[in-house]
């Protein structure tokens, strides 16, 4: 009985002596956000009436700046094409057609601002809201290139641009698909975008003449938009 009362309280002696397993220390809350998306953008008001839907791409980036996470400052930026148009041309009136080339026209949009954003910081489902302010420009280039795009651009120009001030607000959910240092977050949202009156031009807003000079025909109304965004996002835990 002594072998056994020495033997057991020798085990115990050394098991607590051994050292205890590593503990993980547990994962921070996401501080921030930064995604990409794909965009499609549908006229709304006065802009319905000149031009269709149209699709771009976006970013944005979201920096946590409460404890809980829950207020961000959001920055948005992206661009959206809302009318495009492809032709063969002559080279040049020197060369004539013996040379072609295709002549492409761009309506694009370019974006950006930042502002506020208010997230629901923890668990699979996180829905958000956001509003900021900032700018749009409507721009229509022309490029030239050679047929099929083989050697790239070879010559390219803006026909006409504006810029206004803008403000945009809307909403959205990132649904958690991983976790770890990089949590990704599927991110579908809608916004809308206040450009307010602009000057811009549509397709086919632009005249050859003859003489190889162009007439614009630009078009002044509001330009509001609703954007759909579906992307992705990851988080960030620094």
């Amino acid at each position: 009985m002594r072998r056994i009362a020495l033997t057991t309280l020798s085990t115990a002696l050394l098991a607590a002596a051994a050292p205890l397993p590593a503990q993980t220390p547990p994962l921070k809350p996401e501080r921030g956000y930064g995604g990409l998306a794909f965009v499609i953008a549908v006229p709304t008001g006065a802009f319905d009436d000149y031009v269709g839907t149209g699709f771009g791409a976006g970013g944005s980036f979201t920096l946590g700046l409460d404890h809980a996470r829950m207020l961000g400052l959001r920055v948005d930026g992206g661009f959206i094409n809302y009318g495009r148009e492809t032709k063969r041309v002559c080279f040049s009136q020197t060369v004539g057609c013996r040379v072609e080339v295709d002549l492409t026209t761009n309506n694009n949009i370019f974006y950006g601002g930042v502002g506020p954003e208010l997230t629901v910081p923890s668990g699979m489902l996180r829905p958000y809201v956001h509003a900021g302010i900032g700018f749009a420009y409507f721009a229509t280039t022309s490029s030239v290139d050679d047929l099929g795009g083989g050697d790239g651009n070879i010559a390219s120009t803006t026909n006409f641009d504006d810029v206004t001030f803008a403000w945009l607000a809307g909403g959205g959910l990132r649904i958690r698909l991983s976790s770890g240092k990089t949590p990704v977050h599927l991110d579908f949202g809608a916004e809308y975008h206040g450009n307010g009156e602009v000057e811009y031009l549509t397709k086919g807003g632009i005249t050859d003449n003859p003489d190889g000079t162009i007439k614009l025909d630009p078009i002044r109304s509001e330009a509001d938009l609703l954007a759909i965004r579906i992307g992705v996002s990851f988080g960030t835990r620094w």
